[in-house]
This record gives C-alpha cells, sequence and structure tokens, in this order.
C-alpha cells in the first residue's frame, strides 16, 4: 500500500471525505513550492475546513426556503419610498439579530414585504445563521401534524434550532383555536432566543379579530413587540406595476 493509500484510508476513518480527493494534488504542489510538512498539512486541512463549510451553507441555503427573488443588491429603492438606503443597509448588517429583535414588514400587497424578509433570511444563511422563510399557511400545517407525522415533528424541530424564522402572510386567514394556540407555543419558545420576521397586510390590532381570542393575540403580540421593529411598507404594488403581457403592443 503506498503512502497516499495509506493517507486515504485514515482519511475514511476520520471522516475527512474531502482530503482523499485532493491529496495527490497538495502532494505535487508541496514538491513543486517547496513546503515543510507543517504548511503542506496546514493547506490539506484547510481544504477540508473549505469543503466543510461550502457544503454546509448550501444544507443552510436549501433549508431555507427562499424564493427566486431575494437577493437584496436589487431591491428597487426608487419604486420604494418606505425604506431608505442607509436602513437597508443597516438591516443587512444583522446586528439586531445579536439581540434577538424582530421586525414586523406590514403593508399593502405587492410593497416588497416578502422579498425583504427573504432577502434578509438570505443575507442571514450567507453569514453563517440558521434562517428559514415559510407561508403562515405552511407553519400552521406544520405545527398541526407535528404529533401525527414523522416529517412535520422533524420539521417543527428544525424550526426551534432557527437563529431566524421568517413568517409570511401572518393573519391572513382566521385561525383555529388549537392552532393558535399552538402558534403561541411556538412564538413563546423563540422568544429571547431567536429573531422573527413577520410580513403582514393586517395592522396587529386586527389580530385579535383573525385569532378570535383577544387575550391569545396579546399575548403573541406581547413576546413579538418586546424588542421588535416595525417598518411600514406603502405604495403601488410592484407586481402590478410591472406586469407581463402576452401581446407585443
Amino acid at each position: 500500500m503506498t503512502t497516499i493509500q495509506k493517507i486515504k484510508e485514515q482519511c475514511s476513518r476520520l471522516r475527512l471525505y474531502h482530503v482523499p480527493k485532493v491529496v495527490e494534488r497538495h502532494c505535487i504542489e508541496a514538491r513543486e513550492r517547496e513546503l515543510t510538512h507543517s504548511e503542506f498539512l496546514c493547506s490539506v486541512l484547510e481544504s477540508e475546513v473549505a469543503s466543510r463549510e461550502q457544503k454546509d451553507l448550501q444544507k443552510r441555503l436549501r433549508a431555507a426556503n427562499l424564493p427566486p427573488r431575494h437577493n437584496l443588491d436589487d431591491f428597487d429603492f426608487n419604486h420604494s419610498h418606505s425604506l431608505s438606503e442607509s436602513r437597508m443597509r443597516e438591516l443587512r448588517e444583522l446586528t439586531w439579530m445579536e439581540q434577538a429583535y424582530n421586525i414586523i414588514l406590514m403593508g399593502p400587497s405587492g410593497t416588497g414585504k416578502t422579498y425583504i424578509a427573504s432577502g434578509l433570511v438570505h443575507e442571514a444563511v450567507m453569514a453563517g445563521f440558521r434562517a428559514t422563510v415559510m407561508t403562515m399557511e405552511d407553519l400552521v400545517t406544520t405545527i398541526r401534524l407535528k404529533d401525527l407525522t414523522p416529517t412535520c415533528l422533524a420539521a417543527y424541530n428544525r424550526l426551534l434550532k432557527l437563529h431566524l424564522l421568517a413568517i409570511d402572510d401572518i393573519m391572513m386567514f382566521p385561525m383555529k383555536k388549537e392552532e393558535a394556540n399552538a402558534f403561541f407555543n411556538l412564538v413563546n419558545t423563540l422568544h429571547e432566543k431567536a429573531s422573527i420576521i413577520i410580513t403582514t397586510n393586517k395592522a396587529p390590532t386586527e389580530w385579535a379579530q383573525r385569532l378570535d381570542d383577544e387575550v391569545l393575540a396579546t399575548a403573541i403580540l406581547d413576546r413579538l413587540m418586546y424588542r421588535c421593529q416595525i417598518i411600514k411598507l406603502s405604495g403601488e404594488s410592484y407586481r402590478m406595476a410591472n406586469r407581463k403581457t402576452i401581446f407585443k403592443d
């Protein structure tokens, strides 16, 4: 057995899966550049770390459930005058996540709520955080079925480990009593441990109507708004202003 083969075997036992793929190239480079043993070992380990970080990033990106449009570099400040470039820069720095601050994006349909929320989730993932965006409908489904199916239970447990959860279109539809209670339990569990982004076209004062329980709505709002930045978006729907047509004229 050659030295290279022995290295690959030992890497397999140590679960260093990237090194065996590049060790021969690193050996050639080490000879050509006359690297010391420590320099050679450092370069090999650096490649393993880089590979693992890239795989971890791809895993977090898949779990983030991002829509096709989420790059905040493309945000149209000319269309939306509700959020300045300086405020957007502050949001993208993610310092608010260090104190588990929440963000409520409020405004009519098409004013950029989902786009901003998804963009901030993407920024968080790229910064090394566990983050995801999901509609309120999907979240309620996960909560409702978590005690019935292993898949939903696993999905719910992943929510509890997030650094950032973005909930899209909250309170768009009425919630059943048991669903509202389960949602409160989730918010209460994440309270001061993770950040939550809410997008809604309903004012917080209207949430009690959707929940049909003023006490429960107050309890949810109390936790969401303890450390919270409310951003009110306004203006014409971006989708309607940029709608496409199948006709040439």
